[in-house]
C-alpha cells in the first residue's frame, strides 16, 4: 500500500515558514517526500454552490472509488480466471487492445512502461486535464461532468459483467451436468458415435450403469435378460469410483423386457439421444467462443476504462481540496497544494510534527478516529479533520504475478 497526503495550505506568510520548516525536518529525519500540485485557476462561485459542493464532491468521491474497486475487481476475477498476469493486463496499448486505445489518449498512458504499472507516478506527476475539464467551466459543472463519467462506467461495467457471468454461468451448469455419479451426468462427451448402432431398423444400443462390485454379474447375465441380446456386444466406455457404463446391443422390440430384467439386478439403463448429444456440444462450442470473446473484450474495456476513473477520481480530490480551501480559507484564492508522500514507519511522527507547525490555522482541530476501509487498489476512508486540509489517497500497488 503506498500513501500520499494531498494537503493544502494558506500562502501566509506564517504558513509558507511552516511548510518550508516542514521540509527540513522531514528530509532530515526522512519522515516524508513532497510534491508542489500545481492546478489551474479555477472558478470559484458563490458561498452556498461551494456549499453543496462539498457534499456533492464527498459523495462523488466515495462513487468514484467504488466504481474503480469494481473495475479493478473485475479485471482481476477475470485475469485469475485464464492464468493471466493481471500486471500484463494493465499495459494499456497491450496486445489486442491497441485498436481499442488508439483513439483514447490515457492520461496515464506516459506512466505505463514495459513490465510496470505506476499509479503513483501519476498522481506524483498530477497534470490538470483542461480538454476533458476545461477549467473555465464552473466548478458545478466539471463536478458534473466527472459525476457523469463514472456513472457511465459503473452502468457499461455492471452490464459488461452481467453479460460475461451469464455465459460463464451457462458453461458452468453444462460442465456441472458433466461431473458426478454416472447414474445423472450427462453422456455427451463419454459415448462416441461408434459406440453405437445407428440408422439401423431392428438394433439398438442401450447404455446402462453397472456398479462395480456387479461387473462379473453383469458379464455372466446380460446376455440371458431377453432373448434378442447381440452376444458379446457389451463393451465398458467409462468408469468412476462406484460405477462404469456399457454398452449392449439388442433388438428394438426386446428394450422393455431388458429394462425390467436390467433393474431386478439393481443395473440403469440410461437414455440417450445422439441428437442431443451433438446438440450439447455445438452448445458447448459455441459458449466457450462467446466467452472468450467476451473475456477478450470486457479485459480491454476494463483496462481503458480503470485509467480513467483512476484519473477522474484523483481530479475528484483536487476539486474536493479546492472547495473546502476556499470555504476554510476564504478569499480571494490564496493557497498551495502539497502532495506528500510519507514513510510508512513514521506515520505518526509526521503527523505529530504538521499538527504542530499548522497549528495556528485552527488552534482547536484534533484528527478524529478515522473509520475508512481499505480496497483493493485504492482507498480514501472518511476523512480526519485537521487545522490544515488533508485528504488521503491510499494505493495498493501491483507486484509482478
Amino acid at each position: 500500500m503506498m500513501e500520499f497526503w494531498l494537503i493544502s495550505v494558506p500562502l501566509d506568510k506564517v504558513s509558507c515558514q511552516s511548510l518550508e520548516k516542514l521540509k527540513q525536518v522531514t528530509a532530515k529525519n526522512d519522515l516524508t517526500t513532497s510534491t508542489r500540485v500545481h492546478i489551474p485557476e479555477l472558478k470559484v462561485g458563490t458561498l452556498d454552490v461551494l456549499l453543496g459542493l462539498s457534499d456533492d464532491l464527498s459523495r462523488l468521491d466515495s462513487y468514484a472509488e467504488g466504481v474503480l474497486h469494481h473495475t479493478w475487481q473485475g479485471l482481476t476475477d477475470v485475469m485469475e480466471e485464464f492464468n493471466g498476469k493481471l500486471l500484463e493486463s494493465m499495459l494499456p496499448n497491450s496486445g489486442q487492445c491497441k485498436s481499442q486505445q488508439k483513439d483514447r489518449q490515457s492520461p496515464l498512458k506516459s506512466y505505463f512502461q514495459a513490465g510496470q504499472v505506476d499509479l503513483a507516478t501519476y498522481v506524483t506527476k498530477f497534470q490538470w486535464d483542461r480538454a476533458k475539464y476545461p477549467p473555465m467551466q464552473p466548478l458545478k459543472t466539471l463536478t458534473d461532468i466527472i459525476s457523469k463519467q463514472v456513472s457511465q462506467v459503473d452502468t457499461e461495467l455492471k452490464s459488461r459483467r452481467a453479460a460475461y457471468n451469464n455465459v460463464k454461468s451457462s458453461i458452468q451448469s453444462i460442465e456441472r451436468k458433466t461431473d458426478g455419479s454416472l447414474q445423472t451426468r450427462m453422456l455427451t462427451y463419454i459415448v462416441k458415435k461408434e459406440d453405437l448402432v445407428l440408422n439401423s431398423e431392428y438394433l439398438t444400443t442401450l447404455l446402462v450403469v453397472v456398479p462395480r462390485s456387479a461387473y462379473a454379474l453383469w458379464e455372466r447375465s446380460y446376455e440371458s435378460m431377453s432373448k434378442f441380446v447381440v452376444p458379446r456386444s457389451s463393451w465398458r466406455l467409462a468408469e468412476v469410483a462406484d460405477a462404469g457404463i456399457f454398452t449392449v446391443t439388442l433388438f428394438k422390440n426386446s428394450v422393455t423386457e431388458f429394462k425390467a430384467n436390467a433393474k431386478k439386478h439393481k443395473f440403469t439403463v440410461r437414455e440417450y439421444n445422439p441428437d442431443e448429444a451433438e446438440k450439447q456440444k455445438q452448445e458447448m462450442s459455441r459458449l466457450a467462443v462467446d466467452k472468450k470473446e467476451l473475456c477478450r473484450t470486457f479485459v480491454c474495456w476494463l483496462k481503458v476504462n480503470i485509467n480513467e476513473i483512476f484519473v477522474a477520481w484523483i481530479h475528484i480530490k483536487v476539486l474536493r481540496t479546492f472547495v473546502e480551501s476556499v470555504l476554510r480559507y476564504g478569499l480571494p484564492v490564496s493557497f498551495q497544494f502539497v502532495l506528500l508522500q510519507p514513510n510508512k514507519k513514521n506515520v505518526k511522527q509526521l503527523r505529530k510534527q504538521m499538527n504542530c507547525l499548522f497549528k495556528h490555522l485552527d488552534p482547536a482541530a484534533t484528527g478524529k478516529a478515522d473509520v475508512g476501509f481499505d480496497i483493493p487498489d485504492v482507498s480514501s476512508g472518511q476523512q480526519e479533520y485537521y487545522s490544515y486540509i488533508c485528504y488521503p489517497i491510499k494505493i495498493k500497488m501491483v507486484n509482478p504475478s
